[in-house]
């Protein structure tokens, strides 16, 4: 029995050799490996041709009408009437700037890291408009809500599931802190919270943390924050007695 342990042994020696010791030999043909090496892998390089497509070529052109990643779709010039002078709004970005802007963080400045100079920035960089409130509230709902909650409370569906350690955007600490930071906080994440640099674009992590904005004063208003106008309807509504309700008739009450 011995014998033939030691034949067998010999015997897988002689094959585990062969297929491994001769790697560096060069050779048209394609080697036997035990793990390939990964320079052989399943995958089209660039520039290099391929037999799996019929032309032959392994990078493929891009589908019709397609945009990059990272790139905002070019925003449609629209001319003012004859006669019509143009608006004059002091806040309005640049035409190539509100056209050609890059999705993604690029540049050195405050709109694409949240930083003046050395500091976090403060201000909203972008006109803040219905729209772009509109555009914050559903990419909040989306992105964030799920951890932070629709109020921004750290009440989301997460932390029912065992997520303890979101933060409550309404806390004192956040709603001082400036948007710049904010604004690199959903870039790069924090703690145990993920980057989302990579899924949310520039554009719309300002419009977010508008939103955002008007999430924390909308929890944390005070009667001076109320327009003169409204408020003293609110306070005659307040003060008006409620309508009282004419008492049923005998008949109904014996019904």
């Amino acid at each position: 029995m011995l014998r033939g342990f030691l034949l067998i042994f010999l015997l897988a020696s002689i094959v585990i050799v062969a297929m491994a010791g001769f790697r560096g030999e060069h050779s048209p043909r394609t080697p036997w490996e035990i793990f390939p090496d990964m320079v052989r892998q399943q995958k089209v390089r660039a520039q290099s041709p391929i037999d799996f497509f019929a032309d032959g070529r392994g990078p493929r052109l891009p589908i019709a009408n397609t945009v990059p990643i990272g790139y905002e779709t070019p925003k449609p010039q629209l001319k003012m009437p004859a006669g019509v002078p143009p608006p004059n709004n002091d806040n309005a970005p640049p035409p190539e700037r509100a056209t050609n802007r890059i999705a993604f963080s690029v540049g050195t400045d405050y709109y694409n890291t949240g930083k003046m100079g050395n500091n976090w920035g403060t201000g909203i960089p972008v006109p803040v408009t219905e729209q772009l409130m509109q555009r914050g509230q559903q990419r909040f709902n989306i992105t964030c809500s799920v951890c932070h909650g629709l109020s921004a409370a750290g009440n989301g569906v997460a932390k029912l599931y065992g997520l303890n350690t979101v933060a409550t955007l309404q806390d004192e600490r956040i709603r001082k802190m400036a948007d710049g930071e904010i604004f690199n906080t959903i870039t790069n994440g924090k703690n145990t919270m993920m980057s989302y640099g990579g899924n949310v674009p520039v554009a719309d992590r300002w419009a977010i943390i508008a939103y955002l904005r008007a999430l924390q004063r909308s929890q944390n208003a005070a009667a001076a924050d109320v327009p003169p106008e409204e408020l003293a309807k609110l306070e005659k509504a307040e003060a008006k007695p409620p309508e009282t309700k004419p008492a049923a008739s005998p008949e109904a009450q014996k019904k």
